[in-house]
């Protein structure tokens, strides 16, 4: 394994859900907006996986959407979706892994949620933090996902996050440098505060305040 790599290891999930623990999670009200969840879903890389993944390391699952969908087709996200009716975020969250990337788990997976996100596009997104099985196997609906990626944590640790200024707004625009591309809001955002929060142990770190590029405001 390489040296830099982050071990997927009981060890490494006890530390995890120790800092999100700690993070006291911010709710945003829907006032008229959508509520939705992502999974940010934890898994052994896979020897297969792009160069930021290594073998026996830890990693999350980052998908490119597929380019047939209506809504940001071909952007980069965490699987998942609106809630249904009667659906909470976890049980959302869990329903949108199976049904885009095949990973059946159960509420037991989940080690933590962070904060909610509001989109310039009239949501709001709880990321639910989900912990896989070493053996987990990704499947990846090709109605929804062009392509799956396991990424590697040391990537998410070791990246320089970038704040860019934008004349439509006074808040910084984030972008996540990962994959060799650059992840934006929200997706970016909330990976942003999983970097922070679970990764690094700072609890107190928002990301609400964090803007969107133009091209994810509708």
């Amino acid at each position: 394994m390489n040296a830099d790599a982050i071990a997927y290891d009981d060890g490494l999930r006890q530390t995890l859900t120790a800092n999100l623990r700690r993070h006291q999670r911010r709710q945003q009200p829907l006032d008229g907006r959508k509520h939705a969840a992502v999974a940010i879903v934890l898994l052994a890389a896979d020897i297969e996986s792009p160069t930021d993944g290594v073998a026996g390391g830890a990693a999350f699952a980052l998908c490119r959407r597929a380019t047939r969908l209506r809504g940001h087709a071909g952007q980069w996200a965490l699987p998942g979706g609106r809630l249904d009716d009667g659906e909470t975020a976890v049980d959302a969250a869990l329903r949108e892994l199976d049904e885009e990337l095949g990973l059946r788990l159960d509420p037991g997976a989940v080690i933590g949620v962070l904060d909610d996100y509001p989109t310039r596009s009239g949501y709001v997104i709880t990321p639910v933090v989900l912990w896989a099985g070493h053996g987990a196997e990704l499947v990846p609906s090709p109605d929804e996902v062009l392509a799956v990626y396991r990424v590697g944590l040391h990537t998410v640790r070791d990246c320089e996050p970038r704040f860019v200024s934008i004349p439509e707004s006074d808040r910084p625009v984030v972008q996540m440098p990962l994959v060799g591309n650059l992840i934006h809001a929200p997706t970016g955002a909330v990976l942003f505060q999983f970097r922070e929060v679970a990764l690094a142990g700072r609890p107190d770190v928002r990301v609400d305040e964090f803007e969107q590029p133009l091209f994810a405001w509708r």
